[in-house]
């Protein structure tokens, strides 16, 4: 098997695994902050759900990854390697300073800045781009309706109840809203590093390389192996279960205070949004779905209760992830095609 390969599937499910510790945020944060679980109790539930998504055998979104971003007939190996390389170090970067991120967009930049690098701007595909654009918007819109409306309904159905009564109900109801955005956001973020080994392996056959039928069967086309489902899954897992300290308390702790009541809403709310976007085969961003529906369930109990300045760190974040990936994609394409002349 050629080395460029095995750098590639390397790079890849390191990338997976950064991507679950800077993600371990969006699935632990809620029921940390209202300590229904321990930290380390909450990321082994989270990671635990993370890898249950396998059971589901959903790769819509890793077809949009791997075909839907940039032509196909333009990547190689090479390429891949260089976008995980710019997608990796802002990632690990972000994930350092505590700041959440969509690892999501920075996969998507690595990819689209190694390809502008490599063949210019025919070598996007317009409508994929335009689709992950408009959700970077959407995303966390959809997350604060969708948790707006539960903190809404929930409000109302126990107006009468006890508030002993609605702690102890609302704690309970966090385990399984926990499990279902952990399992979510398994399904969607795991599906993205799958797409991007698919198309890293599709690649190399299409190069000539000899692969194992195992590893790659040539001829069934673009597809996802079962190894690959199953790898992703783990790591992504392994990543959570690490969790990205800083980022969790940026996420749990800074944002909003939180009781479980407004936890449950805002990860039900979470959990429905990512649900719909990966049924669609659209890869959003888990961060910002749930930090729209934290400060959806904010909004419902007090605009003041959110904190806009530790927001707006967030925001920039997140608008700044795209473009320097890209740059990281495009210099590390530049510098492979200097070495390799």
């Amino acid at each position: 098997m050629a080395m460029i390969v095995i750098v590639g599937v390397t790079l890849a499910l390191l990338f997976d695994f950064l991507n679950g510790m800077n993600d371990a945020a969006n699935s632990i944060a809620t029921v940390v902050s209202t300590r229904v679980l321990s930290p380390r109790w909450a990321v082994l539930w989270a990671a635990f759900f993370n890898f249950a998504a396998v059971f589901l055998v959903e790769t819509k979104v890793a077809a949009t990854i791997g075909k839907g971003v940039v032509d196909p007939n333009v990547v190689t190996p090479e390429l891949v390697v260089c976008a995980l390389v710019g997608a990796i170090v802002w990632t690990h970067a972000c994930t350092s300073l505590g700041l959440p991120i969509s690892v999501s967009h920075a996969l998507i930049g690595g990819l689209a800045g190694a390809a502008l690098m490599k063949s210019g701007t025919s070598a996007l595909v317009g409508s994929g781009l335009l689709k992950v654009s408009v959700f970077i918007v959407l995303s966390p819109v959809v997350g604060m309706l969708f948790a707006t409306g539960l903190m809404v309904a929930t409000y109302w159905v126990v107006r009468k109840w006890r508030r002993r009564t609605v702690e102890s109900v609302s704690k309970k109801l966090q385990l399984f809203s926990a499990a279902a955005y952990s399992l979510g956001h398994g399904l969607n973020d795991a599906q993205k590093t799958m797409g991007i080994l698919a198309i890293l392996l599709y690649s190399a056959v299409k190069q000539g390389q000899a692969l194992p039928n195992w590893l790659y069967d040539s001829s069934r086309g673009f597809y996802v192996p079962w190894w690959v489902i199953i790898a992703c899954h783990a790591c992504i897992g392994l990543g959570t279960a690490a969790g990205g300290w800083g980022v969790i308390r940026t996420m749990g702790m800074k944002l909003t205070k939180l009781r479980p009541i407004n936890a449950f809403a805002a990860e039900t709310g979470g959990a429905m949004s990512i649900g719909l976007a990966s049924f669609l085969g659209i890869p959003v961003s888990t961060t910002h779905t749930i930090t729209g529906s934290i400060a959806g369930v904010g909004l419902v109990t007090n605009v003041r209760a959110v904190r806009w300045g530790v927001a707006s760190h967030i925001l920039w974040a997140w608008l700044f992830t795209i473009p320097v990936s890209a740059a990281g994609g495009a210099l590390t394409f530049y510098l492979y095609t200097l070495v390799a002349g």
